[in-house]
């Protein structure tokens, strides 16, 4: 006689970590991404300038390249990525002059851009101590500085920074007094050794979220960078769930089965 009995299956119901393990891309919880930045003047500091900027990063490590014209020709100028988790993530305005001598200097556009993160140096140590290595950053021949540098180690935390949008690229050194060169009274906020000139911003532009990034291949690119990265994460979340409900579902079904076997 035949007869129809219930018995468990060996296979155990996967756990929801595991599920979502399964629906969640490895790339969600990178740091991995590209990032570009529209150089433009500071404010009040009288610059006629532009420029563009882009980054990768992969496995915490930089490549940066940006194009500028419009500097203090033949002088050296420092460039940077800046980040401050309690700053604006933005470019500093005129608002920003707190001293009220009509010019903005680097401190005075912290609370904007938050403090250096990278030099972006030529040769040797990128780290915020070389700040100031101006023998290390690039000279603007003709007013014009094209920079390129890759295998940048940075930690996570910047990765991050820099992939969510909350970073600016910040080239400094001015000409407040149109004479050529970097000079004049006032002293530096930085290193009172050197003219306020030689370290003051010139160009700023936030690294926002490229749209390679932030669209998926093959798919149809909406809205801002910004803003497509937001809802790329809504849909994800979305999708992710759906993945897990029906593999609870599933997974449930499969503890039990009814078998037919012979007494």
């Amino acid at each position: 006689m035949k007869t129809t009995k219930r018995i468990a299956l060996a296979a155990p119901a996967l756990s929801l970590a595991a599920l979502l393990a399964m629906a969640m891309p490895a790339s969600a919880a990178s740091s991995d991404g590209s990032n570009e930045a529209t150089l433009k003047p500071v404010a009040l500091n009288g610059v006629d300038g532009s420029g563009m900027a882009m980054t990768t990063i992969k496995d915490d490590v930089l490549t940066v390249t940006f194009t500028a014209d419009g500097l203090l020709a033949d002088n050296p100028h420092a460039a940077h990525i800046h980040f401050g988790a309690e700053a604006r993530h933005e470019c500093p305005a005129a608002a920003d002059d707190k001293s009220g001598d009509g010019t903005l200097n680097t401190t005075e556009g912290g609370p904007a851009y938050g403090d250096i993160v990278v030099s972006l140096t030529k040769t040797g140590d990128t780290s915020p101590k070389s700040g100031l290595a101006v023998d290390r950053f690039d000279t603007a021949k003709g007013g014009k500085i094209n920079y390129q540098r890759g295998s940048i180690k940075i930690s996570d935390d910047v990765a991050k920074a820099i992939v969510a949008g909350q970073s600016a690229v910040v080239i400094h050194g001015v000409d407040h007094n149109h004479d050529g060169k970097y000079d004049g009274d006032t002293k530096s906020d930085l290193d009172p050794s050197l003219p306020t000139e030689a370290t003051d911003p010139a160009l700023c532009g936030v690294l926002e979220v490229s749209q390679m990034s932030a669209t998926p291949s093959g798919g149809a690119q909406t809205g801002s960078g910004s803003t497509a990265g937001v809802q790329d994460v809504g849909l994800l979340a979305a999708g992710s769930a759906a993945f897990v409900a029906g593999g609870l579902l599933v997974a449930r079904r499969r503890r039990t089965a009814d078998v037919t076997v012979n007494d």
